[in-house]
């Protein structure tokens, strides 16, 4: 079992940055994928940039590659995404969530924890 707690998000202008940080609880949180969805009002939750639990590979969105980064710290248990240059369309609802599996997934079903999500609004 494997819990997490999002923090970071707030109201920035357009152009600026934020940095969400995702901490997990329990020993295992270094066996774990981790990723980072998004959920606009109205709109599907949508995959934003996944890292492996060695932290060696990362996969991105079209839409965010580029101006995010993501990165972990093990020794933290944390997870970690950069936002630079935001956009009104970053607007969303941010989750992490922690998967296993073979492959670095951009897919929801993946993904069995899920934090509360944190709420990134980007004025214009």
């Amino acid at each position: 079992q494997v819990q997490l707690v999002e923090s970071g998000g707030g109201l920035v202008q357009a152009g600026g940055s934020l940095r969400l940080s995702c901490t997990g609880s329990g020993r295992t949180f270094s066996s774990y994928d981790m990723g980072w969805f998004r959920q606009a009002p109205g709109k599907e939750r949508a995959f934003v940039a996944a890292i492996n639990w060695t932290g060696r590979r990362t996969s991105y969105a079209d839409s965010v590659k580029g101006r995010f980064t993501i990165s972990r710290d093990n020794a933290k248990n944390t997870v970690y995404l950069q936002m630079n240059t935001l956009e009104p369309e970053d607007t969303a609802v941010y989750y992490c969530a922690a998967g296993q599996g073979p492959y670095l997934s951009d897919t929801k079903e993946k993904y069995v924890y899920w934090g509360q999500g944190t709420q990134v609004t980007v004025s214009s």
